[in-house]
């Protein structure tokens, strides 16, 4: 299916609406969305598509806030996008899908929602309202992590942020790799993001964290894939999304030595 963008004007006079995408590859599906979309005067459609392979280059122009993803679009599926979108990805993620088996690779991706099809407008709505909810807390200054609180062999201890080598996504926890030591908390990867002093941590996969002070390559491939290499001859991936951001911080380091 050809992919189109639309984009949509109007705003009922409210300031600072909320940018929102529609991807999805049937026509039907993603009109219906739009439609309810619209009824909302806090919500400003700014456009859509109709292929994973095209929403990665129309989120990056629009910079929505709000994305309604499909998850099974013909080229790259709906996980694929948020893989080529990196750091782009906007603040609220919507899955949207027929089938439900995706609901736990969804939370990992750590969506907003997940809403399958068929679904009626109160769930919808619903959805919606959680979004809402989360755009419309302020950015306020956040306490950045120095020591964290972790639970081993029923004690509790602290961790110190600068003493964790990376971060990796497992399940509903995120796994803290320290030395030869591993500790599992029950946070997701964009509150540990979000936690963590970004002089420090840098993102560098959708399941990867990493303490750039134990970076010690960027490497590439013949293929043009990258991984870091950090002291202890840990290799980890470096998805194209983040590759940017990463470089930006190794600079930014090498800079301030």
């Amino acid at each position: 299916m050809t992919s189109h963008l639309s984009t949509h004007n109007g705003t009922n006079g409210l300031c600072a609406p909320i940018g929102t995408v529609v991807v999805d590859d049937e026509p039907l599906a993603r009109a219906n969305i739009v439609n309810l979309l619209r009824t909302d005067p806090e919500i400003l459609v700014l456009g859509e598509c109709s292929s994973g392979t095209d929403a990665s280059k129309v989120v990056r122009e629009l910079r929505p806030s709000l994305l309604f993803l499909d998850v099974q679009m013909p080229g790259c599926d709906g996980f694929g996008v948020l893989e080529a979108l990196g750091a782009d990805v906007p603040p609220a993620v919507v899955f949207v899908t027929a089938y439900d088996q995706y609901a736990l690779k969804a939370f990992e991706a750590e969506a907003l929602d997940y809403l399958l099809k068929p679904y009626d407008n109160a769930r919808f709505f619903r959805v919606l309202s959680r979004a809402k909810a989360l755009l419309s807390r302020r950015p306020a200054e956040h306490p950045r992590f120095e020591r964290i609180m972790v639970r081993s062999a029923g004690r509790i201890s602290f961790l110190r942020a600068e003493e964790i080598d990376w971060i990796e996504a497992a399940d509903y926890y995120s796994c803290l790799h320290v030395g030869a030591r591993t500790h599992l908390l029950r946070r997701s990867m964009a509150e540990l993001e979000r936690d963590l002093e970004p002089e420090r941590f840098c993102r560098v996969h959708r399941s990867t964290i990493v303490n750039l002070a134990r970076v010690r390559d960027l490497r590439s491939d013949a293929s043009g894939e990258y991984e870091v290499v950090l002291r202890d001859d840990t290799r980890l991936k470096v998805s194209r999304g983040y590759r940017e951001k990463l470089q930006t911080a190794i600079q930014g380091i090498s800079k301030g030595a």
